[in-house]
Formats: C-alpha cells, sequence, structure tokens
C-alpha cells in the first residue's frame, strides 16, 4: 500500500512538480489557463445538482491527510460533456459510468507526477471499485504516442483501471474551461449523477488510508 505521498513532498510542491515536468515536456500550452475560463461555473445545472453542496461539505472531515489539497465544490456543478475512447477505441462518455460516484483522473506518459500516482489508483480501484464506485483514469497523450499508454500501464502491472484515452484533450480542457485544471495530474470527484463533489490538481496517494475514507463518505453520503 502507498502510504506516503508520492515523492515524500508537502501537496504544493507536488502541484509545482507536476506543471513543470508539463513545461519540460513540451506541454507549455496545456498549463495555461485561460482567463475567464471560471465563466463556465455560471452554466451549471443548480436543479440537477441540488444538494451536492451540501453533500460536498459533508466531506469535510475526510479531506484530511494524503487528500487534503481536494477542495469541495461551493455551488452545484454538472461535468457534462466527458467523452473519450475505451480501450477497444470505442466511444464512451462520463455517462456509462452513471449510478455511482467516480474517480476521474487524467493523465499522460510525458507527466512524471503521473506515472506515480498510477498504482495507487490501480490499488484504490482495486480495493473499492465496483457497483458502488469506479475510479475513471483517462490518458490524454497525442495520437502520435501510439501504444505507448498502454505498453506503460502492462509495464507497470495496472491491471484494473482500463485503458480509457482522449488524444483530442478535449476532456482536459472542458476541465480547463471549468477552471478546475490548470496541469496535470487533475483528479476530480463527482457523485453518481455526474455533479462535482470535489477537484484536486496534483498527485495524491489514492491508495492511503485517508483517500480510501474519502472514498467510503462519498459512496455513503450522511441521511438527513
Amino acid at each position: 500500500m502507498t502510504q506516503k505521498r508520492p515523492f515524500g513532498l508537502p501537496s504544493a510542491r507536488l502541484v509545482a512538480i507536476a506543471a513543470v515536468a508539463g513545461i519540460l515536456a513540451g506541454g507549455v500550452a496545456v498549463y495555461v489557463k485561460q482567463a475567464g475560463s471560471g465563466n463556465a461555473v455560471a452554466s451549471a445545472d443548480a436543479a440537477a445538482c441540488a444538494g451536492s453542496v451540501e453533500r460536498a461539505q459533508a466531506l469535510s472531515p475526510a479531506i484530511r491527510g494524503e487528500v487534503a489539497a481536494l477542495v469541495p465544490v461551493d455551488e452545484p456543478r454538472k461535468i457534462a460533456n466527458l467523452a473519450f475512447k475505451d480501450a477497444s477505441g470505442a466511444d464512451t462518455s462520463l455517462a456509462a459510468f452513471a449510478g455511482k460516484p467516480v474517480l476521474i483522473n487524467l493523465w499522460a506518459t510525458w507527466c512524471v507526477p503521473c506515472r506515480e500516482e498510477m498504482p495507487a489508483l490501480n490499488n484504490l480501484q482495486k480495493a473499492m471499485g465496483g457497483e458502488d464506485f469506479q475510479v475513471l483514469a483517462i490518458n490524454i497523450d497525442t495520437p502520435n504516442a501510439g501504444d505507448k499508454p498502454k505498453a506503460f500501464l502492462e509495464e507497470i502491472g495496472v491491471d484494473s483501471l482500463g485503458l480509457y484515452r482522449d488524444s483530442s484533450m478535449g476532456v482536459f480542457n472542458s476541465m480547463k474551461k471549468e477552471g478546475l485544471a490548470f496541469g496535470l495530474p487533475v483528479t476530480v470527484l463527482v457523485d453518481e449523477k455526474g455533479c462535482l463533489l470535489g477537484s484536486m490538481n496534483g498527485p495524491a496517494a489514492w491508495d492511503s488510508d485517508d483517500a480510501k475514507a474519502l472514498v467510503t463518505a462519498a459512496v455513503s453520503p450522511p441521511t438527513t
């Protein structure tokens, strides 16, 4: 089990490393947040996500330790239009995972912090994935990467996540417009309706006890 934070560094420095890694890899454009992108928040479907803010705030006691960098949502926001490819190359979307909370993680083979946290995400899916929860890791390598993402996952023994890809980077750009992503890795937690609960930029020890406690809280929200 990965009990310590990748690289043994505080979250703030991890985020900085993630950004620098992207720049050195030639991904400068990825890390430039468009001015005014936060305006997209206004388009969220408040009716569809009624109660999501209260649910997110109820997660606060579990947002600690290895997952302390998660930022809970402060207004109803629907994460929509996330389309990508499955392992066979067929079109799919976030809607295919409706009915359970989903931890969406965007990664690329050129992003060193992303590569470091993949085994932890795999372990979290093994431990908690199923009918009530899903880890959805989406690779955003460009088309010229070929089979590199698949080979990388096989090389490090990631066998529970599946290979989902978006070589157009449309998923990342959508999150960037929502003000949720400024670098890689980026992770967002949504409820069973696809409503945002929280987001995090930078890597985390996703198979830690702290992460599992957060998932447990998201899967079993307090009753009122």
